[in-house]
């Protein structure tokens, strides 16, 4: 399947095929999901921590006798019956992490971008942006009539895309990202995704 190459201008400048076996695959929704939860796992600190009994200061006197007061038993303010006590299986530092097979992870790429195929827009690259201006990018964007979220897919630091994460990072809805950085997460959450040429090609084959 081939899709158009547009300058950011919008003007067609040829076509690229995109390979079916990364663009056009049934999207598998369990591995999907599954690389999803990887993501938003291994994001997470994992570094809340509460004290037990046993690790909160004071506590070492009875509090008052055992028997004849009336009051029920104690041998510790610090129990967790009492304010300033421990707290009973509250969390404790953990890694939330899981690890996923290569091949699972390049499937779930695969699903994704097949699944964004219809909001795919590709382009040539950003060097029509020749000045760090937002009012640049926003009328490139609605030259590619793109709108909503956008994902854009580039090499920022090549030369000819040098203006572009300056010109797009007052905008909210746009998120740049390097090829090598594609996830599922911003791939699913984006209404568009711009790739230039040149990450199609790093994608492609990288995911083959």
């Amino acid at each position: 399947m081939s899709k158009e190459i547009l300058s950011t201008n919008g003007e067609k400048l040829g076509e690229i095929t995109l390979n079916k076996e990364i663009f056009e695959v049934e999207p598998n929704l369990h591995v999907m999901h599954l690389a999803l939860r990887r993501q938003l796992n291994n994001a997470r600190q994992g570094s809340a921590n509460t004290k037990t009994r046993a690790e909160v200061s004071g506590g070492g006197r009875k509090p008052w006798k055992q028997k004849g007061t009336g009051r029920a038993r104690a041998g510790s303010l610090r129990s967790p019956l009492f304010a300033g006590g421990g707290v009973i299986f509250g969390p404790k530092p953990r890694d939330y992490s899981f690890s996923m097979p290569q091949k699972a992870r390049k499937l779930a790429l695969k699903s994704a971008l097949s699944a964004k195929e219809s909001q795919l827009v590709v382009v040539k690259d950003f060097s029509t942006i020749t000045e760090p201006k937002t009012k640049l990018m926003v009328s490139a964007l609605k030259s590619l009539k793109v709108s909503g979220k956008t994902l854009i897919v580039a090499d920022a630091k090549a030369e000819e895309n040098k203006n572009l994460e300056l010109s797009a990072r007052n905008i909210p809805s746009v998120k740049i990202i390097l090829p090598s950085n594609l996830n599922v997460k911003d791939l699913l959450e984006a209404d568009f995704v711009v790739m230039t040429e040149s990450a199609v090609n790093e994608i492609t084959e990288r995911l083959q």
